[in-house]
């Protein structure tokens, strides 16, 4: 694909080609503007309206002229994309539960999962169907959880803290109006007793205010307002409300305990007094019944593949569901017996296809312990060979999967994920996680957008590794990375080609607004010392000349006579000196003589005095630069030109120039920059200000 786009933010045009199938590799400075190619191909994909987002300020204020408009021509084929940047590495969200918010979809479940769980599920269809009849059930189910909580958290299963014990521990008042108080019968057996009460309670504060009564104010003697008064030494409205819940629980569920059962929960619920030990105990029986019921009528609502995912004999745990009623004297009504025999009969059924529905549960159990295995292997790989002191594991939970995240030194999953994770940590988990979510969503381009230059060498390998070559990766994808980091390129292109499957690299330069790219293949990464040999070789001015070979004779360690002599041209010194750590002298015509005879090996043409008269002459020095062919080339005879001068204003700019003159920050490996513009345009503009170009 040949793919320009015009008019998009800083961009006036660039043209890329993609190769399908392709590892892309774009490497470019910051500033060429690879963030805006990839947002220009995302937003394309999205219509002409999306893309007008990257109008150019200059156009904005007549963005609606045609030849202003950006666009993206040559993509047409690019109809969903998937882009690892910023953006993505901030959605991420790391769940106390889990290392990321989404692992079940991106790990496990897939078409072929959802198949064979629909297929599982359909075997026990049958038993969701018979508990679908019963309307009620759920609400069956809701009153037995709610009373069985009624009677409070302790180990003994009667707590006097529990709800049950507060509304009817100490005897029902409502049942039994103390004396006295018989006028308010009605009131206090009412539906709206609790509302009746808290109205009731809150007036009697009134009652000091004066000697008639505050809620019908007519006169009140002292007798008569003992009586108000005695309602809340009586009754307190949260022990009725309690009273209440619990009446309301025992009477929806009565069809359901046995006719014993009822008759002994009325005289319970009717004490005048403090409930006994006998009927305490008499209570807890009934819950151990009730926790039995709602246990196995809740867990066949749930009925699924995860029931059974930890189990070897499907017919054991089928048979274990059944409900055996005769041993629930509590619960023993007609009522109850119709659900469990209709149950009953069900899983009886249900029983005769175990072997079969054991068969599909054992494969897919497999299958997906198979996937689990191979995406644990993989992630823990790279974290390992990356130097992480992490692993994943992917557990079992409830009816789905988690991916849960381990330290080496700590046995238990780690709650807070983001709160342990470095940034680079957390976005190597990113990148991790994009590919494979990447490749479940099998887009047409895959765009990483600088997505390694933050890692150290060690982790950028790894990463690159299980991107690219992993079973399950970007290998074979047509992938767009854009980077201004080369060492991608050295794996990829130079020290590994071959094994990163079907790749290519190329240098985007911007000028102007325009971005062209330069294709770079094995042969145009080398040392800094070829860079040095080839351009002298190719007949460059003798100015250039003493540059490289000085600099080629600093990466080789030769600080021999040629070095000497050239350094003494470069500060344009009329008569050479000899310097090191421990001498500062003259040169000898003799050691003139044989640096002399060494430097025309490379530059035949080479004089000294003659190379020196064109250092001190501004005009012929201007004339140089502006001939030279590269920006790299310019910046070593803007140095030259400046040399015992303040070479910029800018601290900035002065140390971007000593660096590029020197040798200290140049890579073991590099593209030689005569032919890619590595050095920024900026940086240039700044010199041409400088020499009033």
């Amino acid at each position: 694909m040949d793919i320009t786009i015009k008019n998009c933010t800083c961009l006036d045009e660039a043209k890329i080609q993609l190769d399908e199938g392709k590892l892309n590799i774009k490497f470019a400075i910051n500033g060429t503007g690879k963030t805006t190619i990839s947002k220009a191909i995302q937003l394309n994909v999205k219509g002409k309206d999306a893309i007008k987002a990257l109008t150019p300020f200059k156009y904005l204020e007549n963005a609606t002229a045609p030849e202003h408009l950006p666009s993206v021509t040559g993509a047409e084929a690019i109809k969903s994309v998937a882009v690892f940047d910023e953006a993505y590495i901030s959605q991420i969200v790391f769940k106390p539960d889990e290392v990321i918010n989404n692992s079940f979809e991106i790990f496990i479940r897939t078409p072929e999962y959802d198949q064979r769980m629909k297929q599982i599920e359909e075997s026990f269809q049958v038993v969701k169907e018979t508990l679908a009849k019963n309307e009620n059930l759920d609400s069956v189910i809701s009153d037995l959880r709610e009373l069985s909580s009624s009677f409070g958290k302790s180990a003994s299963g009667y707590s006097k803290s529990g709800a049950m014990h507060k509304g009817i521990g100490n005897g029902n008042k409502l049942e039994n109006i103390p004396a006295g108080l018989e006028p308010y019968k009605a009131l206090l057996q009412s539906t709206s007793n609790v509302k009746w009460l808290k109205w009731q309670i809150s007036g009697n504060e009134f009652l000091t205010i004066s000697e008639d009564c505050p809620y019908c104010v007519t006169p009140t003697g002292e007798e008569k307002k003992k009586t108000i008064l005695a309602i809340g030494t009586e009754f307190d409205s949260k022990t009725i409300e309690h009273l209440n819940n619990i009446l309301k629980i025992l009477d929806s569920l009565s069809g359901y305990f046995s006719d014993d059962t009822n008759e002994k929960l009325k005289i319970i619920t009717r004490n005048k007094s403090t409930i006994s030990d006998e009927e305490t105990n008499y209570l807890k029986e009934i819950k151990e019944n009730v926790d039995i019921l709602e246990h196995k009528l809740a867990t066949l609502k749930s009925l699924s593949f995860f029931s059974f995912n930890q189990v070897d004999k499907v017919v054991e745990k089928l048979s274990d569901y059944k409900i055996k009623i005769e041993f629930l004297p509590k619960l023993d009504s007609t009522k109850t017996r119709e659900i469990v025999n209709s149950i009953n009969a069900t899983l009886e059924e249900l029983l005769k296809k175990a072997t079969d529905i054991q068969k599909e549960i054992g494969i897919h159990r497999s299958t997906v312990h198979k996937t689990i295995q191979e995406y644990k292997n993989e992630i823990n790989s790279f974290l390992k060979y990356a130097g992480y002191k992490y692993s994943v594991d992917i557990e079992t939970e409830k009816d789905s999967y988690k991916m849960k995240l381990k330290h080496v030194d700590f046995s238990k999953a780690l709650e807070k994920g983001d709160q342990h994770l470095s940034y680079g940590e957390r976005n190597a988990f990113s990148l991790v996680l994009f590919m494979y979510e990447t490749l479940r969503a099998n887009p047409d381009l895959i765009v990483l957008d600088d997505p390694i230059s933050s890692f150290d060498r060690n982790k950028k390998f790894a990463i690159l590794n299980a991107l690219f070559r992993g079973k399950n990766s970007f290998k074979d994808k047509t992938v767009l990375m854009l980077t201004h980091d080369l060492e991608p390129i050295i794996d990829v292109v130079h020290s590994l080609s071959g094994k990163f499957g079907l790749s290519s690299a190329s240098f985007l330069s911007a000028e102007a607004g325009k971005v062209k790219e330069i294709p770079i293949t094995k042969q145009d990464i080398i040392t800094f010392a070829e860079v040095c040999r080839l351009n002298l070789a190719s007949g460059c001015d003798d100015v250039i000349g003493i540059v490289y070979l000085r600099r080629y004779y600093e990466v080789t360690g030769e600080k021999n006579c040629a070095y000497q002599l050239i350094s003494n041209l470069l500060h344009k010194r009329k008569v050479p000196l000899w310097i090191d750590s421990t001498i500062e002298r003259d040169m000898t015509q003799s050691e003139i003589a044989t640096a002399t005879s060494e430097i025309t090996f490379y530059l035949k043409a080479f004089d000294y005095q003659l190379i020196l008269a064109r250092l001190l002459d501004d005009n012929e020095m201007l004339k140089t630069y502006k001939a030279a062919p590269c920006n790299y080339e310019r910046l070593q005879v803007y140095r030259i030109i400046n040399e015992g001068k303040q070479l910029h204003e800018s601290q900035v700019i002065t140390k971007f120039i000593n660096e590029v003159f020197h040798i200290e920050n140049e890579y073991l490996m590099q593209l030689n920059p005569r032919k890619y513009q590595t050095t920024p345009n900026f940086i240039i503009d700044e010199c041409n200000e400088q020499l009033a170009i």
